[in-house]
């Protein structure tokens, strides 16, 4: 039996009606090279309870205290039901990236039972009409209530599936298991009366917490208006959100963002995409006619460069408000903005730093290590720490080895983010394989059309990749700076009007052999 911390309690105290702090992640996997070229979902099913011993999480839920007095409990579940939580759906035909985004999103939006353990695993098939991804490929959606993910980590949560080779050994039977005995109820008002006499200044009710929540909501809106008039900048990502949510995504290649960032000496790969998605949000408010004078911000985490050694990336991680610059009509400015602001938080230090080092993207770090504070920043209500901005941006990195699920190759990772009142559009950054996934998270009220906007991620990524390709100055080119020489891309030089750089930025979407074409967005 383990209590959960404050902080964990916090992202089940947060959970509304209409919003919740469920994370989901998805991983598209392609079975031709699974043996035989087929995975059923039996093998899966078996897969996962061979390795339920490797993280106890799966099997714990929560003990609450009576009348709240005290934090949970996680506690073995006496009645753990593998399949309930393991489920098996299909999409109907065609089985496009369309119809697989609103299930996803339909999935993610629904709340997790409380009286179970917080997680549950959807295997989808029929995904037969996604172009760049084989046909019969198959999905796997994992939705862990944040709680969960931060009592464990989500780096074991992640890697507990997979395998780094296709020739896995078969799944071992599983072990015995036998839960433990939950405490009853007058164990638990001991326990809490007595970490209330150990801890008497903790907030340790959902009460106290809302109480504090508002109180500090209110100085903080004081503060602002009299001190910081410039940050009350709201736009309609900064209001209610409704229970229904939207999700969609696109794909970069790495090394054409590696090419973007040299067009600013000493940007780094996390800095281009914060000026893409900047000029995504500026082209998306301006198309309604909504954009604000002044630049908008967001929220994103940085790694700081570790002092033990210069250059390092194990520093501690802190959460910054860059402005997008949304005010700018010229890319390049609007990417020189966002890196001085960077660089400046990272401080004198990151001179000596690799520009990569502090990216997500080149980390084998856990996957939902630079997330693990994001839902005490989703609601304006806890903005002392984090002033308010427009929306928030933050990595979750991926693996930087392919991985397996019963020998079928993931070919895709990304995942669908947590919003809440206050801050209605999450953008997750994602790294595998190669390849940068941007997918932002919105309910339908305030994003009816997400296709709309990751088709402006795509212009805006356009419109950087053909200035970092175009022919450089000969004066400038004769003295590159360090920092600021782009690599050479993997798809060559190509222009971005040719088919080859049409094809960099890509949404999975419709095979054309036959098959009807998907509602996303061409790449």
């Amino acid at each position: 039996m383990r209590q959960l911390s404050a902080r964990d309690a916090g992202f089940l105290y947060s959970d509304t009606s209409h919003s919740n702090a469920n994370v989901t992640l998805i991983q598209i996997y392609d079975q031709s090279t699974a043996p035989g070229g087929k995975v059923r979902f039996k093998s899966i099913l078996a897969h996962i309870e061979s390795r339920l011993a490797g993280l106890p999480i799966f099997r714990s839920k929560l003990q609450r205290v009576p009348l709240d007095l005290d934090h949970p409990y996680w506690v073995d579940d006496p009645n753990f039901d593998l399949e309930y939580h393991v489920r098996h759906i299909a999409l109907p035909k065609p089985g496009d990236w369309r119809q697989f985004c609103i299930q996803a999103s339909r999935i993610h939006a629904r709340p997790l039972d409380q009286n179970r353990p917080l997680w549950e695993i959807y295997v989808v098939e029929g995904l037969d009409s996604l172009l760049e991804l084989p046909a019969g490929s198959f999905a796997l959606l994992t939705k862990i209530h944040h709680a969960a993910v931060e009592a464990e980590g989500g780096n074991r949560i992640a890697m507990l599936l997979h395998d780094l080779t296709p020739h896995a050994l078969p799944p071992a039977p599983p072990k015995p298991w036998f839960p433990q005995r939950t405490p009853g109820a007058m164990e638990l008002l001991l326990r809490g009366a007595v970490n209330s006499v150990l801890s008497p200044l903790q907030l340790r009710t959902p009460l106290a917490r809302r109480l504090a929540d508002n109180a500090e909501a209110a100085w903080t809106f004081a503060n602002d208006l009299l001190a910081r008039p410039e940050q009350l900048l709201a736009t309609r990502f900064n209001s209610v959100v409704s229970a229904h949510r939207v999700f969609d995504t696109r794909r970069f290649m790495l090394e054409e963002f590696e090419a973007i960032r040299g067009l600013v000496p000493g940007a780094s790969v996390n800095d281009a995409v914060l000026a893409v998605c900047g000029g995504a949000l500026r082209a998306h408010l301006q198309s309604l006619g909504e954009l604000p004078g002044p630049s908008l911000s967001a929220v994103t985490p940085l790694r700081l460069p570790g002092r033990d050694k210069p250059g390092s990336s194990s520093g501690s991680m802190t959460w910054l408000r860059v402005q997008l610059g949304t005010d700018e009509a010229d890319p390049v400015q609007r990417l020189r903005r966002v890196q001085e602001q960077t660089a400046a938080a990272l401080g004198p230090e990151a001179a000596h730093a690799d520009p990569q080092s502090v990216d997500g993207s080149h980390q084998a770090a856990s996957t939902l290590a630079l997330s693990s504070r994001m839902q005490s920043l989703l609601s304006l209500g806890n903005v002392r720490r984090s002033p308010a901005a427009a929306c928030t941006i933050t990595n979750v990195a991926g693996p930087s080895a392919p991985l397996y699920l019963n020998g079928a190759r993931m070919t895709y990772f990304s995942a669908i983010m947590p919003i809440a009142d206050g801050m209605g559009l999450v953008i997750a950054v994602t790294s595998y394989d190669g390849r940068i996934i941007i997918s932002p998270t919105s309910c339908r009220e305030l994003l009816p059309d997400p296709e709309a906007f990751t088709q402006r991620l795509r212009d805006s990524f356009q419109e950087y990749l053909a200035l970092a390709r175009a022919p450089r100055p000969a004066a400038a080119a004769a003295k590159p700076a360090r920092s600021a020489r782009p690599r050479a891309s993997a798809r060559g030089a190509a222009s971005p009007a040719s088919p080859k750089a049409r094809r960099a930025s890509t949404a999975p979407r419709a095979a054309r052999a036959g098959r009807p074409r998907s509602a996303a967005p061409a790449g």
